[in-house]
């Protein structure tokens, strides 16, 4: 079978490995799309993500659908359209019974958080364990249902921030994250979402996803105090400085987007003044249950897929994926 496999900064190959069998506990599928992420941009264009460096060739992808391949137990046919959650949760720990997500230890497909890697799903075929399984609604595109993953990660991060219903909500960075969340604030009540970015491209995405406000960084200005509830997608330290200004007395700020490991300049003076509460976002639980039933209630979300490109041709589809101005979200196709 063919694999991509980053083996290093800028090194990305197509390459031959053995097709893998399944045992029990596990199903072998056929993928057919993977989205990049921006943990796979960090991986190919700079060899590591945040403190995470590849140390051994690492297959990319934790974005995926497709189809069943093999289940030795015989519960699932071959062909059965499925997506996948992509985390194997650590071991129980005391206050996190309701956020498996956030316990230590476990691993996430395409990460080089540990040693051995845990590889992507960047492959024709892949083995995942049952449990990580989610079968599609009958009429779920494959490529729509690709979505699956980083919508979870929108809806996680909204439910965050509480009911919405109602409230004026701003978003900052309009990447493929920011686009979903944009999309998640709307389908929670939000009365009006806000989006900003740098570049003018990603604003038109989002406002075609419902945002009813856009601002341009170095042309527009966002009133200090207009937002009910802010989320922060770039994970940049002056957006988060823009958050806090924007962010209403008693207001909520929802930092979504990864900032970097290490001391960041932000100005949070005004968050003592207006009783903020600012929150931190990571990865999602059981929120791809409900990522699959919205992108099977309709095709409003098609518009965040920008382009879909073979995986033969990794090499401009990270190009192309890390342009946000030509690109939002980019599919390989396997």
């Amino acid at each position: 079978m063919k694999s991509l496999v980053i083996h290093g900064k800028e090194d990305i190959r197509w390459d031959d490995r053995d097709a893998p069998e399944p045992r029990p506990g596990e199903v072998r599928l056929r993928v057919g799309f993977v989205g990049i992420c921006g943990s796979d941009l960090h991986y190919y264009f700079h060899g590591a993500n945040g403190e995470y460096t590849i140390r051994e060739p690492l297959v990319p992808g934790h974005e995926l659908s497709g189809v069943v391949d093999l289940d030795p137990s015989g519960r699932l046919a071959p062909g059965t359209p499925v997506t996948v959650h992509p985390a194997r949760y650590g071991a129980s720990a005391p206050g996190l019974e309701e956020r498996p997500h956030l316990r230590p230890g476990g691993d996430y497909l395409g990460s080089a958080a540990a040693n051995p890697h845990r590889q992507g799903g960047a492959s024709e075929l892949l083995i995942v364990e049952e449990h990580m399984i989610r079968v599609l609604p009958e009429g779920l595109p494959l490529e729509r249902a690709a979505l699956a993953e980083p919508l979870a990660v929108a809806l996680h991060a909204v439910g965050l921030a509480g009911d919405i219903t109602g409230l004026r909500v701003l978003v900052i960075g309009a990447g493929p994250i920011g686009l979903l969340v944009v999309a998640a604030a709307v389908h929670a009540g939000a009365a009006v979402v806000g989006a900003s970015d740098v570049r003018p491209e990603p604003l038109d995405r989002a406002q075609s996803l419902g945002a009813t406000e856009v601002s341009l960084v170095g042309r527009d200005t966002i009133e200090d105090e207009s937002y009910d509830v802010v989320f922060e997608c770039s994970g940049v330290g002056a957006a988060l400085t823009q958050a806090v200004r924007a962010a209403r007395r008693t207001g909520t700020i929802v930092q979504v987007g990864m900032l970097p490991n290490a001391d960041t300049a932000v100005n949070l003076a005004p968050m003592l003044a207006k009783e903020l509460t600012i929150r931190g976002a990571f990865r999602f639980s059981t929120e791809i249950d409900d990522a699959v039933r919205m992108l099977a209630e309709s095709d409003a979300l098609d518009p965040v897929i920008s382009h879909v490109i073979p995986a033969s041709d990794a090499v401009h589809a990270f190009e192309v994926a890390r342009d946000s101005s030509a690109s939002a979200k980019v599919l390989l196709s396997l």
